[in-house]
């Protein structure tokens, strides 16, 4: 059975491939989310890095903020699997932002439906 953890090395940090992702990346929306993808040649620890984030703009508390950052980081550490087994399969490594976009602070059962489906998506975008 897998461990679901989420380390430090799956974590994307650095600015420079942030800022890239921005500009570069591919995207595509979900219901709760905005996804930017981008395919990664260089070696890295883990198949896919990632950022997580929810905007200033419409969550004005930071408390309000982590806690969707929370909600979704722990969505993904339980779903990850899917997409990491399909990216070993290809033998490609990914970066991955990842936007919350809705307006109201969902529950977390939402923010779970919404990201298996949208990590589904991505994996057949990912597939072309």
């Amino acid at each position: 059975m897998p461990r679901f953890t989420f380390k430090k090395t799956e974590r994307l940090s650095s600015l420079k491939a942030i800022e890239d992702l921005y500009q570069n990346g591919t995207s595509f929306n979900s219901s709760n989310f905005k996804f930017i993808f981008k395919a990664n040649n260089q070696e890295q620890p883990s198949p896919c890095q990632v950022v997580f984030s929810a905007p200033k703009k419409s969550f004005k508390r930071a408390v309000d903020r982590n806690l969707i950052k929370r909600r979704m980081r722990e969505s993904y550490r339980v779903n990850k699997q899917f997409l990491y087994e399909h990216l070993m399969e290809k033998q490609k490594n990914l970066h991955l932002l990842i936007i919350y976009t809705a307006k109201e602070i969902a529950s977390f059962e939402d923010i779970n439906n919404s990201l298996v489906k949208a990590i589904k998506t991505l994996v057949q975008k990912t597939s072309n």
